[in-house]
């Protein structure tokens, strides 16, 4: 059967692609409505109405500086949720959320290789909209980052190019698989990252809700810094 065949393959590889996961109207939807936060978000800073305190996003994000990013963003939070059913069924797991973070990419941005925190033992980044930007994940599961220097060591695996159009999702096991993106060459891509753990895994418990109360707080609600 093609499901088993699906269910197999991330079992095997720890990672899978999900063609139209959502609707390319509703991924385009949630696109434009993230560009117009943006937009808001951008106003409202530049001109001291309201401060940085990561509610309504931010440009500092470490990973990706410059670049507009949203940490359990509302939409993204029910997003999290909607999805649950697909991740459980493409991973054979039960699993439960922890958060969505969401990034407006800009030319020339870079994501580096890196294995995800616990809190994203089993992840997908979803393509809302804007131009196709490939992510590399390696398949091997080794560690090939020096972790103090940042470099990536001689002889690292190139990796597996997965391709995403509108509506695709590609699910992976981020704490497992090194994964990366390198140089955005187009103008602008819409990407949300919806993390979960397994019920049963080592990281439930404590990271219930990435140590929130609930879905939908900034991560200065966090119990567990």
């Amino acid at each position: 059967m093609k499901w088993k065949k699906k269910y197999s393959m991330f079992k095997i590889q720890k990672y899978q692609l999900i063609k139209n996961a959502l609707s390319y109207e509703l991924a385009n939807f949630i696109f434009n409505y993230f560009l117009l936060k943006k937009d808001a978000v951008e106003f409202l800073y530049k001109n001291n109405i309201v401060y940085d305190n990561n509610m309504l996003g931010t440009w500092t994000d470490k990973q990706v500086p410059n670049t507009y990013s949203c940490y359990s963003d509302m939409v993204m939070e029910t997003l999290l949720v909607k999805m649950l059913p697909i991740m459980k069924k493409h991973s054979g797991l039960d699993l439960i959320p922890t958060y969505s973070y969401a990034r407006a990419y800009k030319k020339g941005d870079v994501l580096r290789r890196h294995k995800d925190r616990p809190s994203c033992e089993i992840s997908c980044t979803l393509h809302l909209g804007g131009d196709s930007w490939p992510i590399f994940i390696d398949p091997t599961g080794s560690n090939n980052v020096d972790y103090k220097t940042k470099q990536i060591l001689p002889h690292a695996p190139t990796g597996n190019k997965v391709s995403l159009e509108i509506g695709d999702m590609l699910v992976y096991s981020g704490c497992d698989l090194e994964h990366w993106r390198e140089p955005f060459k187009g103008d602008i891509c819409g990407q949300v990252f919806l993390h979960y753990n397994h019920v049963n895994g080592p990281y439930a418990t404590e990271n219930v809700f990435d140590s929130r109360p609930m879905l939908g707080l900034p991560s200065f609600t966090k119990t567990k810094k």
